[in-house]
Parts: C-alpha cells; sequence; structure tokens
C-alpha cells in the first residue's frame, strides 16, 4: 500500500482549503502505520533509530535532499541513533495528502538506506 502513495508526486498547496478531517487523515495512516497523527490531527510523526549518529545524519540528508525534489519540507531533529521526521502542511495548518505522500518516500528511502 506505501507504494501508491510514494508513487505520486507532492503538489503545491495553495492555502485556503482546510486541513483533511480526521477520518481521512486516518485512512491515509493505515498506508504508512509506523507514522503517528499528532496535535489533535495535525500533523503526523515518526521517530526512526540508526546504529549511530552518522547514519542518522546520513538519513536526514537523504530526507533533506527528497523533501526538495518534492518541494514539501518537513521538520526534522536527529541525534545519536534517531531521527524525528514531523509533517505538516503549513499553508493550511494541518494534514494534507502531501505529508501522506513525502511519509511513503522517506520510508521507502529508509528501506533502500538499511537494505
Amino acid at each position: 500500500m506505501v507504494d501508491t502513495l510514494a508513487a505520486k508526486t507532492c503538489t503545491p498547496c495553495k492555502g485556503g482549503i482546510p486541513p483533511l478531517p480526521r477520518q481521512d487523515a486516518e485512512r491515509l495512516l493505515g498506508q504508512v502505520p509506523q507514522w503517528e497523527i499528532r496535535d489533535d490531527g495535525l500533523r503526523i510523526e515518526r521517530t526512526f533509530k540508526f546504529r549511530d549518529f552518522a547514519a542518522a545524519m546520513h538519513f536526514v540528508e537523504q530526507v533533506g535532499a527528497l523533501a526538495e525534489t518534492e518541494g514539501h519540507h518537513p521538520d526534522i531533529s536527529f541525534g545519536w541513533g534517531y531521527a524525528t521526521v514531523r509533517l505538516q502542511t503549513k499553508k493550511i495548518k494541518g494534514l494534507h495528502e502531501n505529508d501522506f505522500i513525502l511519509a511513503a518516500k522517506i520510508d521507502r528511502l529508509l528501506d533502500r538506506t538499511t537494505a
């Protein structure tokens, strides 16, 4: 199922539209099950674990490059052995399908990184 979202491309969000209703967000979350809905349905988040700081930093660099390609930019924090990625469409102050598309692509990126 992740491949369905991962095959899509993020589309520019101009704002002025409502965030996804919680029910729609939960349906899309089923396609990226390791992510969690946070802040009353306004963002999704996942923490990734790594063997050391260098591996976490390498992953963050790859996520940054992917985000630039997609034109959709997450909030990322990382340190020794972890990276936390938070996704929200800031123009609408909530979730959009783009957040789930990027989450699926990040999951796929992780699969290639750790393979």
